[in-house]
């Protein structure tokens, strides 16, 4: 029966137009690594180039494999053995697009490595916009009860608080990581985090002058008054685009309580939980491998408004005009950083196939 469904399945995909792979070939491809992007600007290539487009040209993912169930087409470079997909923005396009990629009878995940590589909101007090950062948890910001700020207890700090309690961060100590039953943290394989990281941290990443004068307003931070650098740290997984000091308390707090503080809140971003969801219904599967989820995020602005401004008129002036003065970098970076891992385990295959690696 499951030969017959999966069987179904194939024969529904259809070509798209430009190099498309063929279909009448059943045998399934070995994948070795898959990058995961969640947005495209315009075009996949020939323009301004969003999370997908350095990623298409660099690796030559020349052929192209029809997704019509999904956010975006697959393209494949089938000698080398990368895979990339556009999941689309957002918790729900994210989990469907994976989900579809990991049920696709035309490709053998079983052994591939996953780069999750896009761009971040970033913490003042930790970094820099232009970093690049390699994720050990991921926290879902969206599962939680809200109560209006408007109508809280006088003495809580926030209306936002997790399901199943009765107040802000309540049984604090009842938190397990490991045990997260509605997937509200995520824990990366630090080794292989601290693999990527070991490798790739003397990395040249991009600055311009712009960002220059976009940091030099954060005085009193001052990790965010220096030059882009490769860090570490946890992310926050919302679909909701926050922003604001008191938001960014908000975010160390919850990053905090589901971690055990073991986990610092350094990046934001929308799609990472539901995309570990998936993988991690896959892996329950046999389908991948979840110990080989790599997320690399680049700080493409700052996640609250320097002294002078209010949230509310620095996200105006982020979203207006020419945007996020780091935005470009933010993309160069990711794949200047995450390609040399992807070429590390490519050009290594026969070793790192069935063994994971180790730090250099």
């Amino acid at each position: 029966m499951r030969y017959f469904a999966n069987a179904i399945l194939a024969l529904s995909f259809f070509a798209s137009a430009g190099h498309c792979a063929d279909t009448t070939d059943t045998s399934p491809i070995e994948i070795k690594a898959v990058v995961v992007a969640m947005f495209e600007i315009g075009e996949d290539e020939g323009d301004k180039p969003g999370e997908f487009q350095l990623w298409k040209k660099g690796q030559k993912l020349s052929t192209r494999y029809a997704l019509p169930h999904a956010h975006h087409d697959i393209f494949v470079n089938e000698e080398t053995g990368v895979l990339g997909i556009v999941t689309g923005m957002g918790i729900a396009r994210a989990s469907a697009a994976i989900m579809a990629l990991g049920l696709d009878p035309r490709f053998d995940l079983t052994h591939a490595y996953w780069l999750v590589a896009g761009i971040a909101g970033m913490d003042p007090a930790d970094g820099t916009i232009g970093s690049a950062v390699w994720t050990d948890y991921v926290v879902d910001g969206d599962l939680a009860h809200q109560i209006d700020a408007r109508e809280i207890p006088g003495d809580w700090k926030t209306g936002y608080f997790p399901l199943f309690t009765h107040s802000p961060y309540a049984n604090a100590a009842s938190v397990n990581p490991e045990k997260a039953p509605n997937g509200e943290v995520y824990i990366l394989n630090v080794s292989l985090r601290d693999w990527a990281f070991n490798l790739t941290k003397g990395t040249s990443l991009p600055n311009t002058p712009a960002m220059d004068k976009l940091r030099a307003t954060y005085t009193g931070y001052p990790k965010a008054l220096e030059k882009p650098s490769i860090m570490t740290g946890s992310h926050l997984s919302a679909s909701t685009f926050w922003h604001g000091a008191l938001l960014n308390d908000w975010a160390n707090d919850w990053v905090g309580y589901w971690t055990q503080s073991k986990g610092n809140f350094v990046t934001s971003g929308m799609e990472d939980s539901a995309t570990l969801q998936a993988l991690t219904y896959l892996d329950n599967a046999n389908l991948v491998d979840k110990d080989r989820v790599l997320i690399l995020r680049t700080a493409s602005n700052f996640t609250m408004q320097p002294a002078g401004l209010t949230a509310a008129k620095n996200l105006e002036l982020e979203s207006s005009g020419e945007g996020y003065a780091a935005l470009q970098s933010a993309v160069e970076a990711a794949y200047a950083v995450g390609s040399v891992v992807i070429e590390e385990i490519t050009t290594n295959w026969d070793t790192v196939k069935n063994e994971l690696p180790v730090k250099p």
